[in-house]
């Protein structure tokens, strides 16, 4: 009768989990760069009845008899497929089409040496008053040397081609590169941590980060004047919540019948 109680109230567990991951997917649907998270369950150790036979004195085998102890949580994956690209038309926005990730970190004294990196996919850049490119919370990204990238104030215009390579036109009309954009590789793409601020940071099962430029080493390309938006569906997280919140249910009245059961006996004796 208790277990079928303690099974009960470990489901209602695992489904309130799902319930968190499926909010937080439909809360960034339009959070450029996400990647949508997913809930995978497991059993737990079933309790042994009996054990298994082999055939033997003329009669066959027999099977074990077992009863499980419920579920537990076996992972929360982060989704990496590609998300849709909507395009803006604006120089600074990129997105990544194929594998790999933007670099950007610290700078101490720009342009310089980058520091303190972190990934994202998010491509919505800006420049700051000293022309360098940076991201919606102020973190420099990173060119294929590992510094800041910077535009001049006399630049009279700025391009950003498919292979990361950031152009401007100087105020004589010459075209001057003034770096290629970095991109980041890693061996599992769901080994990294979610940080915060559409940022990921590298853990010891995602592996290093193997550093590259767009279309090489099996990097996407960038494709200017778009964004990557969620990969977030959802006709799909809302199929979820419903099994999520019918499961929560049926775990519920597990709960509740194995309580008027032990009613039951205990009103045996009146």
């Amino acid at each position: 009768m208790l277990r079928s109680m303690y099974s009960g109230i470990g489901g209602m567990k695992n489904f309130q989990v799902k319930l968190d991951v499926i909010g937080n997917n439909i809360a960034n649907v339009n959070t450029y760069g996400f990647k949508k998270g997913r809930t995978i369950f497991k059993d737990l150790v079933s309790q042994q009845i009996s054990g298994a036979s082999g055939a033997s004195g003329g009669k066959g085998g027999v099977n074990p008899k077992q009863v499980g102890l419920g579920s537990q949580l076996s992972a929360i994956d982060t989704v990496h497929t590609q998300g849709s690209l909507q395009t803006t038309g604006r120089v600074l926005d990129l997105a990544i089409s194929g594998d790999g990730f933007f670099v950007v970190g610290n700078v101490a004294t720009p342009p310089g040496a980058a520091t303190n990196l972190a990934y994202t996919r998010a491509g919505n850049f800006y420049l700051d008053q000293n022309g360098d490119i940076v991201n919606a919370d102020g973190f420099y990204l990173v060119n294929t040397a590992g510094q800041s990238i910077r535009i001049p104030s006399t630049a009279q215009s700025m391009s950003i081609g498919a292979d990361g390579t950031v152009s401007y036109v100087d105020a004589s009309g010459n075209l001057v590169t003034a770096g290629t954009i970095r991109l980041a590789k890693f061996n599992n793409n769901e080994g990294l941590e979610k940080v915060g601020q559409n940022l990921y940071r590298p853990t010891t099962n995602s592996g290093a980060a193997v550093n590259t430029s767009p279309g090489l080493n099996g990097a996407g390309i960038l494709v200017p004047g778009t964004l990557e938006m969620s990969n977030v569906d959802l006709a799909e997280e809302f199929t979820e919540m419903i099994v999520a919140q019918r499961g929560f249910q049926a775990n519920t009245r597990i709960i509740t019948t194995s309580d008027e059961i032990l009613q039951e006996l205990v009103n045996l004796k009146r």
